[in-house]
């Protein structure tokens, strides 16, 4: 299956491009899987985020803010907020006083892993200019 924002140029597909007839379009649009999964990642800190929530399977947001302390209370909140809408993190309040709520990676966030490793590989083999 052809990337949708890849041309299909080439008679044989490149290794690691999808092939589809489908997929051949001449623009990004928001339904190509890579798009998608850029735009939950977009946004400074999103990452790290996600890293954090890889590491332990279970984060309040106060251990999320401590474990990232260059981050504001504002945009861990957006981040979360964002996470939460593309599916990738789940909210869980649990009742009681005081109640709680703690951020987990849903199925499908979990296997953004191998994503950001391939993103780590491929900026660590990068030369720097």
């Amino acid at each position: 299956m052809t990337h949708r924002t890849v041309s299909r140029a080439l008679v044989d597909p490149a290794p690691g491009l999808p092939d589809a007839p489908h997929a051949e379009v001449t623009a990004p649009v928001p339904e190509c899987p890579v798009e998608i999964t850029l735009a939950a990642l977009r946004g400074r800190w999103t990452t790290l985020v996600v890293r954090e929530l890889l590491r332990q399977e279970s984060r309040s947001y106060s251990e999320l803010a401590a474990s990232l302390p260059g981050l504001s209370d504002k945009v861990l909140s957006d981040r979360l907020g964002r996470l939460v809408t593309a599916g990738v993190v789940e909210r869980h309040r649990t009742e009681g006083w005081p109640a709680t709520v703690a951020y987990r990676l849903t199925s499908h966030g979990r296997q953004l892993g191998p994503v950001l490793q391939a993103l780590w590989d491929w900026g660590a083999a990068r030369p720097l200019a």
